[in-house]
């Protein structure tokens, strides 16, 4: 690696050296290559883009399409604090603030520009990268797509506007891209590179291998609550330091909560969820977070909690209820034992839990006539902005029991018929929705793979060896390449 990279490396990062796969990617972008990048969370997938994008030769900024808007905004704010010049642009800002952000991007502002990517459709966002010096297809010297599972069909998180990437890419003049994941399969691998407007040999994989000996990942029976808390109890006492048990619902975390800090009175516990006030949830992950293996912190939680984290001595990842795929499985227990101690994966395996995960899909697949009813309430409505329960009631008629319509909100939102306000469930409308934005056929396909998904888990828990069971799904090599 060249001395000026190495330096850069030292002096803003802090870092005498890079892991040897990220070495291998760094090189391959600074060559102009175009790298997939599969590495679990936490080894250092963000340092592969960030650094070629201070090191690249050129005045264009470095563009990352992410979804995760909470993870952009903390990476933005650490690039920051080491003196770079990094911003984001979402839906969290308000006009006036994304306006004054247009105008830097247009004038040369920023070496690194996190966005989501629905902003690709935003005629504002294109301008500011056309005014930018040398138009729009100078303006982007290195195109960085974060969560790439999310481009494909066949992926677990599957995000309409990043099948507009590849299109997007060859507007920007074609810049050297990468493409990063933590979980992808064979089929999501080939989804990624065909929809960027690559193949194998246009796009080399470097990938990490799944195995982690330290990790110990089991799968025990537990028919009901006492041998939920039992089973946690014992996992809790037998490893000392923190650990997460994650549910499924918050209302069986909040009513298991009780009966596990009574089984655990020497443990301290903490609860973490999406509902939770964001004050409470910063204080809760600082606590998380600066928790020391003396302070025997037990975190309960919902897969809200996680994306980002980068904690090395997390003992043990309990599931009291199932996952919903294997990619959020994998995801999830690899978070614990990153500085390779030894760490339980336990997941707690009741039959009727899967009903909970079946209703979920359901939910995260509204029908193509919910969406419409929806839209055309939100066109009749006359709003400038309008909330989740407001028109939960006037569309259904029902209460917070039913979901479908929360999601029929974000299927919008992808769409771009809607926008976050950046107040929680407040959306703003943008434009009716059109003939062509549905596809009936297409969303029940989608709907029909999730399902497949949970028997993908269902399998999961028959395996005589869950490590080999997971290797074998996500077909990926054995070691580095």
């Amino acid at each position: 690696m060249d001395p000026r990279t190495l330096q850069i490396l030292h002096e803003r990062f802090g870092h005498e050296a890079l892991r040897p796969l990220q070495a291998q990617v760094v090189e391959c972008v600074l060559a102009g290559g175009n790298p997939l990048v599969v590495m679990p969370t936490g080894s250092g997938k963000s340092l592969c883009y960030q650094l070629p994008a201070l090191s690249m030769p050129g005045e264009g900024l470095s563009l990352v399409f992410s979804p995760l808007i909470a993870l952009m905004e903390d990476q933005v704010a650490a690039l920051k604090r080491k003196g770079i010049d990094a911003e984001y642009i979402n839906s969290t800002l308000d006009r006036r603030e994304r306006d004054r952000r247009y105008q830097q991007v247009a004038e040369g502002a920023y070496d690194i520009l996190y966005a989501t990517p629905e902003r690709m459709k935003k005629p504002e966002f294109l301008a500011a990268l056309e005014a930018r010096h040398g138009g729009i297809e100078k303006a982007v010297k290195l195109l960085a797509v974060d969560e790439a599972h999310c481009i494909s069909k066949w992926g677990h998180d599957l995000r309409p506007a990043y099948q507009e990437v590849g299109t997007f890419r060859c507007l920007l003049g074609t810049p050297p891209t990468l493409a990063l994941t933590a979980t992808a399969t064979r089929e999501v691998r080939a989804d990624i590179r065909a929809t960027l407007g690559f193949d194998d040999d246009t796009m080399p994989l470097f990938a990490a291998p799944l195995d982690r000996p330290n990790l110990a990942l089991e799968v025990e029976p537990a028919w009901d609550d006492d041998a939920k808390v039992a089973q946690i109890a014992e996992v809790a006492r037998s490893l000392p330091g923190t650990g997460i048990v994650y549910f499924a619902l918050i209302k069986d975390l909040d009513r298991m909560a009780s009966r596990i800090k009574a089984a655990l009175p020497e443990r301290r516990l903490a609860i973490y969820h999406g509902k939770l006030d964001p004050r409470d949830k910063k204080r809760v992950y600082n606590r998380f977070i600066d928790a020391t293996p003396e302070d025997g912190l037990l975190l309960l939680a919902t897969n809200a909690f996680g994306m980002g984290v980068d904690k090395p001595d997390i003992r043990f990842i309990l599931h009291a209820q199932v996952p919903g795929s294997v990619e959020a499985y994998f995801q999830e227990v690899g978070r614990a034992g990153r500085d390779g101690e030894p760490s339980i994966c336990r997941l707690l395996y009741c039959q009727d839990d899967l009903a909970i995960q079946h209703t979920f899909s359901e939910w995260k697949n509204p029908s193509a006539e919910l969406l419409q009813r929806a839209a055309q309430a939100i066109l009749e409505s006359q709003h400038a902005d309008f909330d989740l329960e407001e028109l939960r009631l006037a569309v259904l008629g029902k209460g917070r029991g039913d979901r479908r319509l929360e999601y029929a909100l974000i299927t919008l939102a992808d769409l771009g018929v809607i926008e976050p306000t950046g107040i929680e469930e407040r959306y703003r409308f943008v434009r009716p929705l059109e003939h062509g934005d549905l596809d009936p056929e297409t969303m029940e396909e989608k709907r029909k793979r999730d399902l497949l998904r949970l028997q993908d888990i269902v399998n999961l828990t028959r395996a005589e060896d869950v490590a080999a069971f997971v290797r074998e799904y996500f077909d990926l090599p054995a070691t580095p390449i």
